[in-house]
């Protein structure tokens, strides 16, 4: 484990529901769907209670890349909790794109209580993303 590293994977920031998408990555570890070690979850009990701030300094601290796994349409808290959490997503982007940043280092998507399969299949592909930047950036 070189430099405190798992290994070469893109660190990951995971903000996931506690109702609706925990759950699923719950499921998922149970069912032994494999994702990258370095996916990190932190639960909140709606996606569109996390903070634009919560995001940036996930980033400007080391992460490669923060999901939101959102509640979708099922959100117990409220029916606006897809188009606010799209609005943090969207205002999140933009200070990014400020900042220099790559928004795409930043993802979203609604993931049921039973989505595990979709879960990691979008982890494992924003991981892919955010390794091939990474090395692009190395080299420039």
């Amino acid at each position: 484990m070189a430099g405190g590293k798992v290994n070469n994977s893109p660190k990951i920031l995971v903000f996931s529901t506690e109702k609706i998408s925990d759950p699923a990555i719950d499921m998922a570890g149970l069912l032994k769907l494999h994702y990258p070690p370095t996916v990190y979850t932190i639960p909140v009990p709606c996606s569109s209670a996390i903070k634009p701030r919560w995001i940036m300094h996930a980033l400007e601290q080391g992460f490669d890349g923060v999901f939101i796994a959102a509640d979708g349409t099922d959100c117990p808290y409220g029916e606006s909790c897809t188009t606010k959490t799209g609005e943090i997503v969207r205002e999140t982007m933009e200070q990014l794109k400020e900042k220099g940043m790559d928004p795409a280092r930043l993802k979203m998507a609604a993931i049921c209580s039973v989505c595990s399969e979709p879960f990691v299949k979008h982890v494992k592909s924003f991981a892919e993303y955010l390794g091939k930047e990474k090395e692009v950036n190395a080299v420039e």
